[in-house]
C-alpha cells in the first residue's frame, strides 16, 4: 500500500505547480518518489507471473515515468506532472508498445492496459488482426470480467473508415480506433489497504488478453 503522504505530495504538486516550490519540497518528492518505487518492486515479480514476457527481474526505476514535463511544444508550461505514472511492458522503457500502465493522482488514478497511439505501422498491424480475428478480439472485450471491470476506449478514433475497410462493415467502430487502451478507475481509498498489490495484479489479469492480443498481431 501507499502512504497517504504520497497522494498529498501529488496533490500539492498540482497546486503549486512551479520549481521554487519544488526545489524547496525536493525531500517530500524523493520520499514519495520511493514510496511508488517500493509499490512498484512487489507489482514486477507479480505481474510477471500474469504476463510471462515481462521480467520478474526488472528495474522498478525503468517503470516509473518521469514527474518532469517536456513543455518545449506545450501551451501548458507547468513544469511537473500531477500524478506518478508506472508503466510496464516486455521493453520497459524501450518504446511505445503493448503494456500496462498505472496512474496516481487524486481523485483521478486508474489502470489500463492496451497499447497507446501506435505508430502506422503497428497500427495497420493491428487493424488487419481485428478483421481477421474479430471473433477472438470480441470475445476478449466481451468477456464477463472484462466488461464488468474495464471500458474500451473509443475517443481516438478515426471520423470515417480507414483506407481499405468498408464502412459498413459491422466492426468498423473498431477498426476506426487509432488507441487500444482499456481502462478501470481506481478509488483513493485503495491506494492506502493492505490488499493494493492483489488488486492492481487482479485488474491486470483481466486486461491481459487484450495486451497480449495486440502484440502477437504486431509480432507475426
Amino acid at each position: 500500500m501507499l502512504k497517504k503522504e504520497t497522494l498529498k505530495f501529488i496533490k500539492d504538486v498540482a497546486e503549486n505547480n512551479n520549481r521554487e516550490w519544488f526545489a524547496a519540497n525536493k525531500d517530500v518528492y524523493e520520499t514519495a518518489k520511493a514510496d511508488v518505487l517500493a509499490l512498484v518492486a512487489k507489482l514486477i515479480p507479480e505481474l510477471a507471473k500474469v504476463d510471462p514476457l515481462l521480467s520478474a527481474e526488472a528495474d522498478p526505476k525503468k517503470s516509473l515515468l518521469r514527474i518532469y514535463r517536456d513543455v518545449r511544444f506545450s501551451k501548458n508550461k507547468d513544469p511537473y506532472k500531477n500524478n506518478f505514472g508506472i508503466w510496464f511492458s516486455a521493453k520497459s522503457k524501450g518504446g511505445n508498445e503493448p503494456g500496462y500502465y498505472l496512474h496516481i493522482q487524486p481523485g483521478k488514478s486508474f489502470i489500463a492496459g492496451g497499447y497507446w497511439m501506435p505508430e502506422a505501422p503497428h497500427l495497420k498491424l493491428i487493424r488487419q488482426e481485428i478483421d481477421y480475428n474479430i471473433g477472438d478480439f470480441k470475445e476478449i472485450i466481451n468477456g464477463k470480467d472484462f466488461k464488468k471491470n474495464f471500458k474500451l476506449g473509443f475517443d481516438n478514433s478515426l471520423k470515417n473508415a480507414p483506407k481499405g475497410y468498408d464502412p459498413e462493415d459491422p466492426n468498423i467502430e473498431f477498426l476506426k480506433l487509432k488507441s487500444f487502451e482499456a481502462i478501470t478507475k481506481i478509488d483513493d481509498e485503495e491506494f492506502f489497504k493492505p490488499n493494493l498489490v492483489n488488486k492492481l495484479i487482479s485488474s491486470f489479469k483481466t486486461v491481459q488478453p487484450l495486451v497480449a492480443f495486440l502484440r502477437n498481431a504486431i509480432e507475426q
